[in-house]
């Protein structure tokens, strides 16, 4: 089944401690754009295990309950592998634009990792904005989407 972003659920959000000050700057910039966001922490800048807040927001994605859902730790790596631990769930790492286009166009995503210790907050946003605005190509793609999950 192809995922698309459905506006009026909401956009599920985790980080780690490295991702903590963009999340909070990203919360308020979506809420400001009028969506409902689900904070799944971190609440503050203490070290903490990313897995604890990579698994609710996969969850919250993967069960129905988010639209979509946008993950950040210092190198993104740690919560996309945590998040692909999840059946229901593509989360690709982004760090341009053109590549939070593919992930949607290509790969079907439906979490965003970002990087935060490596993107400008500016360039996160914009990220944002192309992975929630881009379809799903299907066609040759959708087969090879088809063969991801383990079965």
């Amino acid at each position: 089944m192809s995922y698309q972003f459905n506006p009026s659920k909401p956009i599920a959000i985790g980080c780690d401690h490295a991702g903590f000050e963009y999340k909070q700057i990203l919360v308020k910039w979506l809420q400001d754009k009028g969506f409902t966001v689900s904070d799944f922490g971190t609440h503050s800048l203490d070290s903490v295990d990313y897995p604890d807040f990579a698994h609710p927001t996969a969850s919250a994605v993967e069960k129905g309950e988010a639209g979509f859902g946008i993950l950040l730790c210092g190198s993104a790596n740690g919560v996309a592998i945590t998040a692909n631990k999840h059946q229901g769930i593509r989360a690709g790492l982004s760090w341009q634009n053109d590549v939070a286009q593919l992930i949607r166009m290509h790969n079907d995503a439906n979490i965003i990792c970002i990087p935060a210790r490596f993107v400008a907050l500016a360039l996160a946003q914009q990220m944002i904005n192309i992975f929630m605005n881009t379809p799903f190509e299907g066609g040759r793609h959708a087969n090879r989407v088809g063969k991801i999950a383990c079965n």
